[in-house]
């Protein structure tokens, strides 16, 4: 998520550079020129950003030298695997070399970079050499690894790259294919992945450039690539504006039949739950707090979620109603996208939106009292009592909010003792336990969770929200003290 969170700077500088000069792009505006640039200037390196981002986010002490790894891993990489080299390193004419080789420097292999990276830093950053060689001990010695490793990387490359290439460009046409039914069937697998996180493997294939569609730095390129014929007006952003009616008005309406369905005595906090998710998701487009709050309570809302949300995609899809975003379709990628080139009737899904609040509040609550769905503020008596506690939070000692928080849920999950790493992720401390049946759900829920997630016997998530990456920092200096 680190890289990825750089992608809302490159949505509001070309956002904002749009509104000044709508029509020349930057030609009639020195300072649109500026924005219009800078912005373009992290989207059309976004895979280096990956290679960085992902080294750094995945490294166990989220350490500088993992990230410089990353880079070096990267350079060496693509590098060694440009057409040019291929040709020279092969024997063979370079109009032989696989069209594959041209598309090397994508989001794909920075994020396989990233990875191994970390792997390397978390394996090898406290190496000792003798003193002659003391210098390059510990982490200083990761990315001298790195640039040995990624030379055996790039031989693999060779021969697997184009494999991998032409099966995710076969998979990506399959879908571009056919047209507004493929992105709403999209939309519909980008919803039901998120509970396991494979989500962002499905995104990257058609939100960045892994296999040629790479809607999202199409769509903020605007009048750059759509004069390079990389975009088509009406087409680029199909895989996005679908999803602005569904996260600015649908699913707020589905937190509206929540709150609606709630038995009387839980309403107040019910709506504190509610108000607080669906603002999230209407003004930032982040969804995961909502949608937690009834996912595995209710798993029939979140199928319906799923479809409504492959609805919603196919109707923009098929209308030309476009609009893109930086980092969620939210209120604020919306107002930002909406003077790009290739933002074409985008007050429409504005329309669409309130069809879909209607839809989500209506449905959502016939099916939570038809079938009598155990939603926040309907459960039982005695699951009432471990209910989320989401107005404040039980103090594990003096300290900041976070501190506390990170010393509450260290004691949920059975102790320092019983941890092996802490990591984050949007609204998830992603954790791996020697013993997860230590995790106490019930304290975890009235410390502010809105659920624990078992992976496997090791493997837990729990879900707190947007402080979710603090926490885990905080914690992890909790486990290093």
């Amino acid at each position: 998520m680190v890289p990825v969170a750089v992608l809302p700077a490159a949505a509001i500088m070309m956002g904002v550079g749009y509104w000044l000069d709508p029509n020349g792009w930057g030609s009639q505006s020195a300072v649109a020129a500026f924005l219009i640039q800078a912005g373009a200037a992290i989207i059309d390196h976004m895979a280096i950003l990956f290679a960085i981002g992902v080294a750094y986010g995945l490294s166990k002490d989220k350490d500088g030298a993992a990230a410089l790894a990353g880079l070096v891993g990267y350079l060496v990489l693509t590098t060694l695997l440009k057409p040019s080299v291929v040709a020279q390193i092969q024997s063979i004419p370079l109009d032989k070399v696989p069209a594959a080789f041209g598309k090397i420097e994508n989001q794909f292999v920075g994020i396989l970079c990233g990875v191994i990276a970390a792997e390397l830093y978390n394996r090898f950053s406290g190496i000792e050499l003798n003193k002659a060689l003391a210098f390059f001990s510990g982490r200083r010695m990761v990315p001298i690894i790195m640039s040995v490793v990624m030379i055996f990387v790039a031989f693999a490359m060779m021969l697997i790259w184009p494999i991998i290439f032409g099966g995710l460009v076969n998979f990506g046409e399959s879908i571009v294919s056919q047209g507004s039914i493929g992105a709403g069937i999209y939309g519909f697998f980008n919803r039901l992945l998120i509970p396991i996180g494979l989500h962002h493997a499905l995104n990257s294939v058609f939100w960045f450039d892994v296999a040629g569609i790479n809607d999202i730095p199409n769509f903020l390129g605007g009048a750059k690539t759509l004069a390079e014929g990389k975009a088509v007006l009406g087409v680029t952003g199909m895989y996005q504006a679908g999803f602005f009616p569904i996260m600015m008005f649908g699913l707020p309406g589905a937190g509206l039949a929540i709150y609606r369905a709630a038995k009387p005595e839980n309403k107040a906090r019910v709506a504190s739950l509610m108000v607080a998710a669906g603002f999230a998701s209407f003004f930032t487009g982040v969804t995961e707090p909502l949608e937690f709050a009834f996912m595995f309570v209710a798993p029939v809302l979140y199928f319906m979620h799923a479809v409504l949300t492959g609805i919603s995609v196919f109707i923009a899809a098929q209308m030309h109603w476009m609009a893109g975003f930086g980092f969620s379709a939210g209120l604020v990628d919306m107002v930002l996208s909406a003077r790009n080139p290739l933002a074409v009737h985008w007050y429409m899904l504005l329309v669409q939106g309130l069809v879909f609040f209607a839809i989500y509040y209506f449905s959502f609550s016939f099916v939570i009292r038809k079938f009598n769905l155990k939603t926040p503020g309907r459960e039982d008596e005695e699951v009432d009592r471990a209910a989320p506690v989401v107005d404040h939070v039980v103090p594990a000692a003096g300290g900041n909010e976070i501190d506390n928080l990170a010393q509450t849920y260290l004691s949920v999950i059975g102790g320092a003792s019983n941890v092996t790493d802490v990591d984050a992720c949007i609204s998830r401390l992603r954790l791996s336990l020697k013993d997860g049946s230590k995790v106490d759900e019930v304290a975890a829920r009235h410390a502010g969770a809105n659920g624990v997630i078992r992976l496997n016997s090791q493997s837990v998530q729990i879900i707190i929200g947007p402080k979710a990456e603090l926490v885990a920092a905080a914690m992890q200096k909790l486990l290093g003290k």
